[in-house]
């Protein structure tokens, strides 16, 4: 009878601690989905809940946000006895079929399931959204004396209800045309890569060329915006400025040989600085539906470009 009596109360702890930690993966997913609605994605994309582990626990709600899903940050999580993890980008593009220990990036989805913890990745939702990392990137562009306005660089996405949802990239025009020079100098290295974490070293820029070769001297007054790789979203865009994290080579050469300057800060560079302000718009989201603290919404110490420069 004693052990029966034991059986049950434990039976009634994990039921309990299953519907906590459902109840906060749901909230989360919730949350996210107010934040940067799934379906602004673009098409070959793979987003929303990734991973959900079967193994529910009772521990403090905690989202570890990260821009990727490496060995270090599943580590950071585990130790920190994080619920979910928030990763930007996908940790599964492609079909699968086998999941083994030996692929270190299947090996950490079994890690998270093992130990209870689920993936949540919002990538191009999260870039396409108003107020989302291209609007952050956008607002970096015109701090200091380089005010301007921003509107979509690709074709508006809309709600069910007919309301604008977001777009993919954004195109800045400045109120007053500068040339490369003010805008290294004035924008990026003074105020906007500090916001990013960046160093100089770590900005690579081609200039625009004229029919002899030479370099352009020619204003600039807008600048394209695309996060992470922004090569196939500039395509056939004008605009004195194609700003992003990485271009294939061939889409460098073309740009600066059609009157293009790249400015090139290195991928996951675009995106990282944004995660404190995702952290405060999570923590509102959640609040705001009333989810019962306490929860956490920390943001990975580990998590870092995977290059660097020697």
């Amino acid at each position: 009878m004693f052990g029966s009596c034991t059986r049950c109360s434990a039976f009634r702890i994990s039921l309990v601690s299953f519907i906590m930690s459902s109840a906060f993966l749901k909230a989360v997913s919730a949350a996210m989905e107010r934040i940067a609605p799934l379906r602004l994605a673009e098409s070959f994309d793979n987003v929303g809940l990734l991973l959900e582990t079967p193994l529910k626990q009772i521990k403090r709600h905690r989202v570890m946000l990260t821009i990727d899903l490496t060995t270090a940050v599943v580590d950071e999580s585990i130790a920190a006895e994080a619920s979910l993890i928030v990763a930007y980008h996908p940790t599964i593009f492609g079909a699968l079929k086998s999941f083994t220990l030996g692929n270190p990036l299947q090996a950490s989805l079994l890690r998270c399931a093992a130990h209870g913890i689920s993936v949540y990745c919002p990538h191009t939702a999260l870039d396409c959204t108003w107020g989302g990392i291209n609007d952050w990137l956008a607002e970096g562009v015109m701090g200091g004396r380089m005010a301007g306005t921003v509107r979509p660089l690709q074709t508006e996405k809309f709600s069910p209800t007919g309301d604008s949802d977001g777009a993919l990239g954004r195109l800045v025009t400045l109120r007053t045309p500068a040339t490369m020079e003010m805008i290294e100098k004035d924008m990026l290295l003074t105020s906007f890569y500090p916001s990013l974490g960046l160093m100089c070293a770590e900005v690579q820029v081609g200039y625009a060329t004229t029919n002899d070769g030479r370099k352009s001297s020619a204003m600039v007054e807008t600048i394209a915006i695309c996060a992470g790789s922004g090569g196939s979203v500039f395509a056939g865009k004008e605009a004195d400025v194609y700003f992003t994290g990485e271009m294939q080579h061939h889409e460098v050469l073309s740009a600066i040989a059609a009157g293009t300057n790249v400015i090139l800060c290195g991928h996951t560079n675009t995106e990282r600085g944004y995660l404190p302000i995702l952290a405060s718009k999570l923590e509102a989201q959640l609040d705001a539906a009333d989810y019962p603290r306490p929860f956490d919404v920390v943001i990975s110490t580990t998590d870092k470009h995977p290059l660097e420069f020697v």
